[in-house]
């Protein structure tokens, strides 16, 4: 029962969503593809995506931008990864005010955004087998060779699979 002046979506607000985000890129062909998986309380869900003739960087923003986008609005975000790029974007984010990107502004845009509108923090994941980690890192690499086959794609990782990632 909820206590008195709480309610239970005022707590649930509160909670913290639970993000394994991954990448791949390719960099002879220049392409890449990311994925991620999302727990918000029981609900897992997961998305992946790729593209053609792309930086590792702007695969890694292209990812992260779909994952903080499709975060509940008004809670507070944990981001893991295997990757340390994406684990130092907090660093690069607060050094923009002496070295602002002059790249992909498109996508550093709604990022920071996300970012500015509710708690988000960064943390390293170790990739072992079994793990939500190890099962993003899998389907970037899947949508790393089907952006390359077939150009940009987004779609959602279907919920048969998602039981398996280890969540």
């Amino acid at each position: 029962m909820a206590r008195p002046g709480k309610t239970r979506y005022s707590r649930r607000m509160a909670d913290t969503v639970r993000i394994w985000i991954e990448t791949s890129h390719h960099a002879a062909f220049r392409c890449g593809g990311w994925a991620f998986v999302a727990q918000d309380g029981a609900a897992v869900t997961g998305m992946a995506g790729g593209d053609r003739n792309l930086t590792p960087e702007r695969n890694r923003l292209a990812g992260l931008a779909q994952a903080l986008k499709d975060a509940r609005p008004g809670a507070s975000v944990q981001l893991l990864s295997a990757d340390p790029a994406i684990a130092a974007l907090p660093r690069r984010i607060a050094g923009f005010a002496t070295d602002p990107p002059a790249l992909d502004l498109d996508l550093w845009a709604p990022i920071q955004v996300a970012l500015a509108a509710r708690p988000v923090t960064f943390a390293a994941a170790a990739s072992q087998p079994r793990t939500p980690t190890a099962f993003a890192a899998a389907w970037a690499e899947l949508a790393r060779d089907k952006g390359k086959a077939t150009g940009p794609f987004r779609s959602p990782i279907p919920r048969s699979n998602l039981a398996k990632a280890g969540v």
